[in-house]
């Protein structure tokens, strides 16, 4: 991950203000004049960096008001707003249609006239807005008023600020290019299938006298499936798999085809064929696929991703034959309209495998990043054979399991999947690679008994354990011996 221009600054900041009704408290023009002052970026930045080493997290809602404002100004305008209940039915209270109106009364009195409507987004059913803001006043107002669950400046994409940041921000986790496999990190299977090194380690070849992940889908949010994959593809039934279906939606822009890789290589982690080809299998190379393009790459930055995945994670969350949804992405604070978005998902039962999270920069003081972090989703993380977690991986106590995808001596050497194209290989790691991989045991242990719920498969999962029936503080219930999982 990038580094943070970490940057020593006073703030001057205004007290945060607490919810309460709109105007029981009145509010002094003179004190929003004075703190009308719009902060910097570094400034900005200095207080996130703050916020996220005391409390793991930056929630919006309760930050003074004119660092909202001024992120709120740098951002564009653009504020999400999360209102009424985390009920999430398509059943909506006169209350929900109150509050709603409040919200767009305080847009709609703004000193800067609005000739245009101020929504550019909405979700009923997740009770999400996402609004133009003209005002610290709004601001404040919006931070007062009952009825809120979030206020957040929804384009807000300073935070990880380098002099080439434009370009990194648009390529992390990306990788087109083909790698090199040293010959020591597979081996040969009928009928000409690589096995990585790293499935050997948790028994998965083992498991497939059992289950190879027949009957179930998976869905994944990442930057899509490259269309020069065939084995993603036209050959998705090659070789020992057969009878299952691979769908590619987009909800980033119109296309469904990954231009960064990263989706690519989670997919392939998960559902590559059982080829012919001496290419590397995938982990449940029997279950069905279906594949959103929900995000540029890894990071969860802009309102347009934010906004993708949230509208992927509700169309697979409503899609019953789904049943485990795999996010090798994240962001280094909650992001409202996404973690409602899982909320929803998880009361549809679906199993939500998240990355615990892969950095340079924030490994030294930063556990589980968003989502992972929630109590809804699976978390992730990457280890070495040492047992200790990968050189770029978090832990936590919020990790609920760890895959072995790195060699002790080489970081390079880490996990081999397909590659871009269907004539090369790539090798891949961090807690994205380690998400994947367990998304598709969940595949292989759900496939034993299509009928099991959710818990009972996050069960059996947790019983194959390394550390069951105790948990570490940070690697939660440790490597998961597939084969004890299936049986």
């Amino acid at each position: 991950m990038k580094t943070i221009k970490f940057l020593l600054i006073g703030l001057v900041l205004i007290a945060s203000c607490t919810k309460e009704e709109i105007n029981e408290k009145p509010i002094n023009n003179l004190d929003i004049e004075e703190s009308q002052k719009i902060l910097s970026i570094e400034e900005v930045n200095a207080y996130i960096e703050q916020r996220l080493k005391e409390d793991n997290d930056l929630i919006w809602m309760n930050v003074p008001s004119n660092v909202l404002w001024s992120a709120v100004v740098h951002g564009d305008g653009y504020v999400s707003i999360g209102f009424g209940e985390e009920n999430f039915s398509k059943q909506k209270s006169p209350k929900f249609y109150e509050t709603r109106q409040r919200i767009l009364d305080i847009l709609n009195s703004e000193e800067v006239s609005i000739k245009a409507n101020p929504i550019t987004d909405e979700e009923e059913v997740l009770q999400y807005l996402e609004v133009k803001v003209f005002s610290l006043k709004a601001i404040i107002e919006l931070q007062r008023m009952k009825g809120i669950r979030y206020i957040e400046p929804n384009s807000y994409v300073y935070f990880l600020n380098e002099d080439n940041e434009d370009q990194e921000q648009k390529n992390f986790g990306c990788a087109r290019n083909g790698r090199t496999v040293n010959p020591n990190d597979y081996r040969i299977t009928t009928p000409n299938s690589w096995i990585p090194w790293t499935f050997d380690i948790h028994n998965i070849p083992a498991a497939w006298q059992y289950s190879t992940g027949a009957g179930i889908t998976v869905g994944i949010i990442d930057s899509g499936v490259s269309s020069s994959q065939k084995f993603l593809g036209s050959d998705f039934n090659d070789g020992f798999s057969s009878g299952r279906t691979i769908k590619k939606l987009g909800t980033f822009d119109e296309s469904v085809i990954d231009d960064c890789g990263h989706g690519t290589a989670m997919s392939a982690a998960i559902a590559a064929p059982r080829n012919d080809d001496a290419m590397p299998v995938g982990v449940a190379y029997n279950c069905n696929l279906v594949s959103y393009r929900g995000t540029g790459d890894v990071l969860l930055e802009s309102r347009k991703e934010r906004k993708a995945v949230s509208k992927a994670l509700m169309e697979l969350a409503d899609n019953p034959d789904v049943k485990i949804i795999s996010m090798s992405i994240g962001w280094v604070w909650t992001v409202g309209n996404i973690k409602d978005a899982v909320k929803y998902a998880y009361s549809k039962g679906k199993m939500i495998v998240a990355a615990g999270g892969t950095s340079t920069t924030f490994t030294n003081w930063y556990a589980v990043i968003f989502p992972a972090s929630m109590s809804e989703t699976v978390a992730v993380t990457g280890i070495k054979e040492n047992g200790k977690r990968c050189n770029i991986c978090h832990d936590g106590r919020k990790i609920d399991f760890t895959v072995m995808m790195q060699r002790d001596d080489d970081s390079d050497r880490t996990m081999p999947v397909l590659g871009y194209r269907s004539d090369i290989r790539n090798v891949v790691g961090g807690s994205s690679i380690a998400t994947a991989t367990t998304a598709g045991i969940a595949a292989l242990v759900w496939a034993t008994d299509p009928n099991m719920s959710r818990q009972q498969v996050l069960d059996k999962m947790q019983r194959a354990g390394e550390y069951y029936p105790d948990r570490s503080n940070k690697y939660g219930f440790g490597k998961i011996d597939v084969l004890k999982a299936v049986q």
